[in-house]
């Protein structure tokens, strides 16, 4: 069975920081692209973030460009986002995601596996 589990969320200060994890189990991902989503309520799932196997391409959304850095560690099979700055319009559940090939994409629609997600709080 197929798994991507999430840690590190929690309750944070605003400009504080958190490295949230994904680790997948079940099958390797060393050789798919992963993201990293959030939904905030009553909004719509967005991109933050995403990385080819390789690690050799990178994406963030422009909202957390300079603050989040997305990596990766294909002998764990996990993911990282480590979040510097944090400000309260982060706060969102966060999800990790795996694609379904090499490719990365802005789309959530286009991701094989999730996570169940993990809380970030940004208190001001």
């Amino acid at each position: 069975q197929v798994q991507l589990v999430e840690s590190g969320g929690g309750l944070v200060q605003a400009g504080g920081s958190l490295r949230l994890s994904c680790a997948a189990s079940g099958r390797t991902f060393s050789r798919n692209a992963m993201g990293w989503f959030r939904q905030a309520p009553g909004k719509e799932r967005e991109f933050v973030a995403a990385i080819t196997w390789s690690s050799d391409n990178i994406s963030y959304a422009d909202s957390v460009k300079g603050r989040f850095t997305i990596s990766r560690d294909n002998a764990k099979n996990t993911v990282y986002l480590q979040m510097n700055s944090l400000k309260p319009e982060d706060t969102a559940v966060y999800y990790c995601a795996a694609s379904r090939g090499t490719l990365y994409y802005y789309n959530y629609n286009l991701y094989e596996y999730w996570g169940q997600g993990t809380q970030v709080t940004v208190s001001s």
